[in-house]
């Protein structure tokens, strides 16, 4: 298990299972950002925008390949969180660089995880 697979924070090494130590972790967000642009990359594409299968397919190959290492040194530069892993993700994924993120704003991704941080909870309840 990699440092960026688990939360890391003193409770979270004393008190949390595995499990939820990984759906606070920085694997499960940047990866749910790249889900979360792989639908609206399929939703944008339904309403008519010039979107590839071929992009969307290499999107998907790569949502759980994230360079932190890269992530971070782009992080320093942008001083912008979601626009460095927009970068990264799109260095990784050519094809589909003009689309990712396309129409969106950093709300898109920041909005959206707490509601599916609660969703992963409820089912390791479950």
């Amino acid at each position: 298990m990699s440092a960026y697979t688990k939360y890391q924070t003193p409770l979270s090494s004393r008190y949390a299972s595995p499990e939820m130590s990984f759906v606070w972790s920085d694997q499960k967000k940047f990866s749910t950002w790249r889900k979360l642009w792989i639908y609206l990359a399929t939703a944008e594409k339904s309403l008519g925008l010039p979107i590839t299968d071929e992009q969307i397919k290499e999107m998907q190959d790569h949502v759980d390949k994230i360079d932190f290492a890269a992530a971070a040194d782009e992080e320093r530069l942008t001083r912008h969180d979601v626009m460095a892993h927009v970068h990264i993700f799109a260095k990784q994924c050519p094809k589909a660089a003009p689309i990712i993120h396309l129409g969106a704003t950093s709300c898109y991704e920041n909005s959206r995880i707490p509601g599916n941080e609660q969703a992963d909870l409820l089912l390791l309840l479950a």
